[in-house]
């Protein structure tokens, strides 16, 4: 209860924060999504599009978490794995109210005891490692060639920007419940795992679902879980 009253707590804050207290919209942000959208880019500061472009892989992230975690859950999960691809954090953060800490998944979770197609992508190595890969290239795309003065200038002024930077460093902050309980379905007890992914943003959950051990998928396996990462 004192978890769910927590995630509830920081989505009420983060959203009135964002609407109240946060910079002003400029009069041209829907031109500005709509030139970011569209690949126009040859006029926008490089980090902007970098963070852009890296709000669209932390869905990609909370996917391959939350589909699997959803499979338990007494709410669906894909609603709030659609939404996040609009609204970040604000459609997670929901979501991690309303779940339960779940540590193990058997058989009987998986329709016929054998994941879907959906699953068995979210769940696929190759996935994490292509998710690591466009992180790395957005990140050093915007690193190395970004405006920093320019974002900071932005940061201060634009509600767009200013909340899409907060938005970026909640889901850094909130992933580590899911990946938890992820490694517990997993039976995989690495503490530096774990920190890693909770504590590296984006690139380490990314390197996590690199080399995360994929779940079974009803041959006869026991993939129960007993217990969760510490």
């Amino acid at each position: 209860m004192i978890r769910k009253l927590g995630f509830a707590l920081l989505w009420l804050g983060f959203s009135v924060y964002a609407f109240v207290f946060a910079p002003p919209a400029v009069p041209d942000t829907f031109d500005a999504i709509l030139q970011l959208s569209t690949g126009q880019w040859a006029q926008i500061n490089p980090a902007v599009v970098a963070l852009f472009n890296l709000m669209g892989i932390w869905p990609m992230v909370y996917a391959c978490l939350m589909l699997i975690d959803g499979v338990e859950q007494k709410i669906p999960a894909w609603p709030f794995v659609m939404a996040s691809f609009a609204v970040g954090a604000f459609a997670v953060l929901p979501y991690l109210t309303l779940r339960e800490p779940s540590f193990a998944l058997d058989e009987a979770g998986f329709a016929g005891g054998e994941k879907s197609k959906l699953l068995r992508v979210v769940d696929a190595v190759w996935s994490g490692r292509a998710i690591a890969l466009g992180s790395v290239v957005l990140l050093s795309y915007g690193i190395l060639n970004g405006d920093w003065g320019d974002f900071a200038q932005q940061w201060q002024t634009n509600q767009f920007i200013h909340v899409m930077s907060l938005d970026f460093c909640m889901l850094c902050a909130i992933v580590s419940a899911l990946v938890k309980d992820d490694m517990a379905k997993r039976e995989m007890e690495s503490p530096v795992l774990f920190w890693i992914a909770a504590l590296v943003p984006l690139l380490g959950v990314a390197f996590y679902l690199s080399v995360r051990t994929p779940l079974g998928t009803g041959d006869g396996e026991d993939i129960a879980v007993t217990g969760a990462a510490s």
